[in-house]
Order: C-alpha cells, then structure tokens, then sequence
C-alpha cells in the first residue's frame, strides 16, 4: 500500500504483519521473519506459566517463552485478507486450538500521507472469555548507517514493577530510566514519541492506558501499545462477549524533520 512517500508491505500468511514501513525511503521497520510489527492477540506478553483461568477453569497454553507464554497465536496464523486497496487492508482470522474459546479476530491497516492506523478486534462465537489485543513493532535504533540513534520520549503515570521473571509483580512505582523492557500506565491514552535527529519524528498514539517499552536490543526499540498488562488474562481481564467485542486500535503520525 503507498501514499504519498510512504510505503507499507504487510505479509497475512506471515501472521498478519507489517513487513515494511518506508517513509521518505526510510525504512522504520527492523528486518526479518520474527520482526517488522506484529499482532499479539489474544494476549499480549507474557502468561504466568502458561496458565489463565476463566471462573473456576484452567486453561493452558504452550511455553513458547519458557516458563510463560508469550504474545498470542496471530503472529503464529495465517491470515485471510478480506478486503484490499492502495491505501486500506483488512485481515481476519479464526481462533482455533490452541485458544480454548472459538471467536475471530479482524485487522485492519489504514495508511495516508502522513499517518499509519492499525485496528484491531476480537469476537466471541459462543462462551465469552477474557483477551488482549496490541502490537508489537521493531523500530530501527538507526534510520541509516551515519544517521544518530533513535530518542524516545513519553510522560506515563507509573511503571508497573517488574520481577525476575519480567512479569508485573501488581506494584507500581514512578517510571525510571532506561533501558527498559517494561509496561507503563498511560491513563489518559497512549502517547510516545521517537525521535530520529534530523530525519523524522514518528508519535504513536492509542485510547489504551497501556504501552511496552523495550530498547534493550542494540539494533530496534518496541513500543506496544496494548489493552492489557503482561500476564493480563489474570490480573486486569477483559472480557468478550458476543454482544461486546473487544476492540483497540494504534495510529503512527510522521513527520520529517
């Protein structure tokens, strides 16, 4: 999908991700298969041990980060694409084994001059069941080889306090310097802003109170805004139903500098 100098590629068979995001010939995106930006649904991060429980049932989930699970199965699926154009793409997929509750989960991707708009939503078939949707782009720490690296800016409420195992400990704390691979509150919505001196500032932007920041990596830094903490399935819930979608959505503003 193009507009104006941007360029979006998004792969649905490769988990409905975005594979690339140039602006002004630059591409955004850290490369390869496990990165670009993609979907975590239906539940974002890490699940303690694998295991969520919905009224008194258990379920289990496999360790693909052991000991927890981590960042759904829509980065893992193949998604069918609904409806393309130049500038829109939508994408959906059924829920299915290992997920125990039968539903479909519907991308879209919106891309104009000067903005990328991600939605996503999750619908329940018959039980109802609690989930999360957000993303979880790689951006480049450098936007070319002599160009500095990236500065990320944002205001959050709190921290949520981080144990051993990453996971939130259900403390928060003030939000401390980097490095970080942490979730932060936002309660007024999600809003970070990178900075790629003298070639492009990029905001991204989301009604959710939730992001991930983790820039520990040397060569990308994630921001992720999502409906939910790590571990949310058990601690801070939402819940579908048949009549209530759970629905998020995430827009990236540019501009050059």
């Amino acid at each position: 999908m193009t507009a104006g100098d941007a360029e979006v590629v998004v792969r649905p068979g490769h988990g409905g991700r975005l594979a690339s995001l140039k602006v002004a010939g630059h591409e955004l995106l850290r490369q390869g298969e496990r990165y670009g930006s993609f979907p975590m649904v239906p539940w974002c991060g890490r699940v303690r041990d694998g295991v969520f429980r919905t009224g008194d049932r258990e379920h289990r989930l496999p360790l693909n980060s052991p000991p927890h699970a981590i960042h759904g199965t829509g980065r893992d699926t193949a998604w069918k694409p609904a409806r393309v154009t130049d500038r829109e793409a939508v994408f959906t997929y059924d829920l299915a084994d290992p997920w125990p509750y039968p539903g479909r989960v519907t991308q879209s991707v919106e891309v104009t001059d000067t903005a990328l708009t991600l939605r996503m939503g999750v619908e329940a078939w018959d039980d109802s069941f609690p989930a999360q949707a957000g993303w979880h782009p790689w951006f480049n720490r450098r936007l070319s080889e002599d160009g500095e690296p990236v500065r990320i800016a944002f205001d959050a409420a709190w921290q949520e306090l981080r144990g051993e195992d990453h996971l939130p400990t259900g403390s928060r704390v003030a939000p401390t310097p980097g490095p970080w691979d942490d979730c932060f509150g936002m309660p007024d919505g999600v809003h970070v802003t990178l900075t790629w001196p003298g070639q492009l500032e990029l905001t991204v932007a989301s009604r959710e109170q939730w992001v991930v920041v983790f820039d520990e990596p040397e060569a990308a830094v994630c921001v992720e805004p999502q409906t939910g903490p790590p571990n949310g399935l058990n601690t801070e819930p939402r819940l579908v139903t048949p009549l209530e979608p759970l629905e998020a959505a995430t827009t990236w503003t540019w501009r050059r500098l």
